[in-house]
């Protein structure tokens, strides 16, 4: 048999979840990976420099809109897999700026799909018995819940911001490759993610930074919409499995069993900074500031990851309040990395309020 060493593509693989699954699996020494990522606001690698002349790794500046591109890269290295995290991802964001989530999340993912089932189309069957294309996704294409029940694979989608359309355009796509041309494709719908190297926009992190400069902790509304908290590491190793061991044409939803109002996950983070970085005077939630509320915001959102589990044996390792430890700590050890994103274009300034 032969021990070609498989090689992926990884899109975005400098964003957050990207960058986490990118370090995670050259650890694992599961495949040599190729990062293609267009380095736009949120994209940083400070987070792989460790990995700058790792012979497993190799990033690639550039876009999965450029068809050109991306058909020079499938053909030069021979890419045995595609794990596409590249995508526009902040709901504020897409209410200021549609337009770009949707040349990235649906032109580029079409545009992507494409260039991959044409690699496809000249693989030998052995390989394409192996070849997969894994597809990011969000548990926001389905909408927002009432008080009860949870969103399963076989929810029906109702995205309610442009960013959760744009991606539940993006998720059709990669079924109509699927049931049309034949492509092996996999998707993940994924809760919200935390965890080390998340770029300062996104809640969690946003009220540390906000907490450590003694600034105000806006909370939306009145901090009772719910989120279902996955720790980052325990959704790389879901997307591993399911790349692994997933049925092409299947859609595997991934939780991490910990809902939660956004104003307690505010006063679970004030409670361990008050613990490990302690105020002068007062206590951290003393900062939280309601504020008025995101224009149509989901009022909750829970997975049932029962699938994931059941078929592939996947479990979230990480309960909430370990996660956030870790997390906490984590940012407040790389405080450096936080200021050095701050200074630039990104001022953790209210977006997405029209």
């Amino acid at each position: 048999m032969s021990s070609r060493q498989p090689v992926w593509l990884v899109t975005g693989g400098a964003g957050f979840i990207g960058g986490n699954f990118i370090r995670q699996a050259i650890d694992d020494e599961a495949a040599r990976i190729i990062n293609l990522d267009a380095l736009t606001y949120a994209g940083n690698l400070e987070a792989l420099a460790v990995l700058e002349d790792h012979p497993d790794y190799q990033f690639v500046r550039g876009s999965i809109n450029d068809s050109l591109l991306l058909a020079e890269l499938f053909a030069d290295e021979s890419i045995d897999a595609v794990i596409h995290f590249a995508a526009e991802s902040h709901v504020d964001r897409s209410i200021d700026g549609p337009a770009d989530f949707i040349q990235t999340n649906v032109v580029g993912t079409m545009t992507l799909l494409q260039a991959a089932l044409d690699h496809y189309r000249t693989l030998k069957s052995s390989r394409q018995d192996q070849f997969r294309f894994l597809h990011i996704s969000t548990d926001e294409v389905y909408g927002s819940l009432g008080d009860n029940g949870y969103f399963t694979e076989t929810t029906a989608y109702a995205p309610n911001s442009p960013y959760s359309a744009s991606k539940a355009s993006s998720d059709h796509l990669v079924r109509a490759w699927h049931h049309t041309f034949g492509l092996p494709v996999l998707t993940t719908n994924c809760s919200n993610n935390y965890g080390p190297w998340q770029f300062p926009e996104k809640l969690i992190p946003l009220m540390i930074s906000k907490a450590l400069a003694e600034e105000p902790l806006p909370v939306y509304g009145d901090g009772l919409n719910v989120r279902d908290w996955l720790h980052v590491s325990d959704h790389c190793r879901a997307i591993r499995a399911v790349l692994d061991e997933g049925r092409p044409g299947e859609v595997y939803n991934v939780g991490g069993d910990a809902e939660m109002t956004n104003i307690n996950v505010v006063r679970i983070l004030c409670t361990y900074l008050d613990e490990l970085s302690p105020r002068d005077h007062g206590q951290y939630e003393d900062l939280i500031s309601f504020v008025t509320d995101r224009p149509g915001h989901d009022r909750r959102y829970a997975i049932d990851s029962a699938k994931l589990q059941r078929e592939l044996g996947w479990t979230p390792e990480y309960d909430f309040e370990s996660g956030m430890a870790q997390t906490v700590q984590w940012y407040l050890g790389n405080q450096d990395w936080t200021g050095r994103i701050l200074d630039g274009s990104y001022r953790s300034e209210r977006l997405g309020a029209a």
